[in-house]
């Protein structure tokens, strides 16, 4: 059990305090809310204040929704997880390894290049530098960056975080369902699980009660992150959700309203090992205890102005949601909990 309502309101206002944290946090222990705050500002010109409902971007958070979209098309037969890449796309890889599969693209094991290297790029904003983020409003304007370089490593060979290869999966959703990507997440997974304030928007058009994304400077100065992310999200990244839709986005995986019991399974199968008790399934994050039981899986999203984290801990049958606008101080939330659990 959690600890008592006082302990954690004091636990939690002690971490927002130490990170000045923007956003939400919602908690549920089995089928209760046990704890939601509210902290900082959606639009700081305006003074409006975030509320529990607001929209908050995700960033990477929402290639889980990629991945359950894909695990769909499974079970319709469209594809297998072991379908070659080469055989769902009529594009042009001339660099790429023809044994890449499915598997390979969900589980960051392809070893295909990734249009955003983190290990010599620290900054994603740098990107947009020499390819303007306001034309990147869909999943095909992204490969020239990235589908004529070379091949980092034979596919399967070891876990290597990749967007791109969601770009990709993204794409194979496109070629197999006839719709836009995004429309098919919409309709196929954010209305069953009733998800009605979630979804794709356009940086410049952003609906009602929508967080913008801040980034602070060390003078005290700071600015939207309308120039630093990509217009518009897509299939590796960039979805608009609430808290409360992401518990709901939860509840509708593990009482099987997306996915049948044994592709759920599946999905939340540790497939690659990324380091110590660190894991990977189909678009979530994994980690072990030391008797080899799941601690928690989790999704997370870190952008300029963004930062999200979302964790369920089966044991003690736990939700998390942290959401902020802000480009840290949901790790800081997380973990505050998570010494709790």
């Amino acid at each position: 059990m959690l600890k008592t309502s006082k302990q954690l309101n004091e636990l939690l206002a002690e971490a927002a305090r130490e990170v000045d944290f923007s956003g939400t946090v919602l908690i549920k222990e089995k089928d209760e809310i046990v704890f939601q705050a509210a902290h900082g500002f959606a639009n700081r010109a305006e003074k409006l204040e975030n509320k529990l409902d607001t929209r908050f971007g995700i960033a990477s958070g929402c290639k889980l929704f990629t991945a359950i979209g894909i695990c769909q098309l499974v079970e319709n037969g469209v594809v297998s997880f072991e379908t070659k890449l080469a055989d769902c796309l009529d594009i042009e890889f001339p660099n790429f390894d023809p044994d890449v599969t499915i598997h390979h693209l969900l589980t960051h094991t392809s070893g295909m290049p990734d249009y955003f290297d983190e290990a010599v790029m620290e900054d994603f904003a740098d990107l947009w530098k020499e390819q303007p983020m306001y034309l990147l409003d869909s999943l095909a304007a992204f490969l020239p960056m990235f589908q004529k370089k070379e091949m980092l490593f034979s596919p399967g060979e070891r876990f290597y975080y990749n967007n791109a290869a969601f770009i990709l999966l993204g794409l194979v959703v496109e070629e197999k369902t006839g719709m836009p990507f995004t429309e098919y997440i919409v309709e196929n997974i954010f209305k069953p699980a009733g998800m009605a304030d979630s979804g794709y928007f356009s940086l410049d058009q952003l609906p009602h009660n929508t967080a913008l994304g801040y980034i602070d400077h060390e003078d005290g100065s700071w600015k939207t992150n309308v120039y630093s992310i990509p217009v518009k999200g897509g299939a590796d990244g960039g979805a608009f959700t609430t808290s409360g839709d992401m518990l709901k986005l939860w509840k509708a995986l593990l009482s099987f309203r997306l996915l049948k019991e044994d592709t759920t399974k599946l999905l939340l199968t540790p497939h690659a090992h990324v380091e110590e008790d660190d894991y990977y399934g189909y678009g979530v994050w994994i980690v072990k205890k030391d008797d080899d039981s799941i601690f928690k899986y989790h999704v997370m999203g870190y952008d300029p102005g963004v930062s999200f984290h979302s964790a369920y801990y089966p044991e003690a049958d736990v939700t998390l949601v942290v959401s902020s606008n802000k480009s840290e101080g949901a790790w800081t939330i997380n973990k505050a909990v998570q010494g709790v659990l």
